[in-house]
């Protein structure tokens, strides 16, 4: 997707509300990669797979040492979407990985067995995300379904994406905001 001007939501957290049903977005936080007129593109960044990085590299033939400091990072379900391919959400620096789409001036999104080779071998970006599969929305989707109050948004914190629990994320994303999402109504209405 191109880069966005204007109202985007690229580097914001989308909320779930309590009245989503949905089972592949029930009490998500999502990152947004890229938001624009075509539609947008992020990673659920805290439903955690029963996979660590070992599994994944060992099925792609990678090398890890299981003493590696990255062996038992957790690996996310990062939305409905091609579930077989790898995402890593990770801070930028001056090397250059294939198959990489920035993101800010901070971060960027890889797809690439490059920068999960670096990773094994301990000379990976300083932080890293990696999801399995990615969430997606069509034209204006994602607007329609904000404007039915399914998700909350807000700008991003590094923080969150990368220190804060998993079990803490979604909590701290709105927070940010004001919301205390055990106080909200599972039921939608407008005023």
């Amino acid at each position: 997707m191109n880069q966005s001007t204007g109202n985007s939501l690229r580097h914001h957290f989308l909320i779930s509300m309590p009245q989503l049903a949905d089972p592949n977005f029930s009490g998500t936080l999502t990152y947004l990669c890229e938001h624009n007129e075509q539609g947008a593109m992020g990673l659920v960044i805290n439903r955690p797979t029963s996979l660590c990085l070992g599994d994944v590299l060992m099925h792609i033939d990678i090398t890890i040492s299981p003493g590696s400091s990255h062996f038992h990072d957790t690996v996310f379900a990062g939305g409905p979407v091609d579930i077989e391919h790898g995402f890593i959400l990770h801070s930028r620096d001056n090397r250059r990985w294939n198959a990489t789409m920035p993101v800010t001036d901070t971060l960027s999104l890889a797809t690439s067995r490059d920068i999960l080779q670096a990773i094994s071998e301990g000379d990976g970006p300083d932080m890293a995300l990696i999801a399995l599969g990615y969430a997606g929305w069509g034209a204006g989707q994602l607007e329609q379904e904000i404007s039915q109050n399914t998700w909350l948004t807000c700008p991003a914190d590094t923080d969150i994406l990368f220190n804060t629990p998993i079990d803490q994320r979604l909590i701290k994303a709105a927070a940010k905001i004001g919301v205390n999402l055990d106080l909200l109504s599972h039921e939608a209405g407008h005023a």
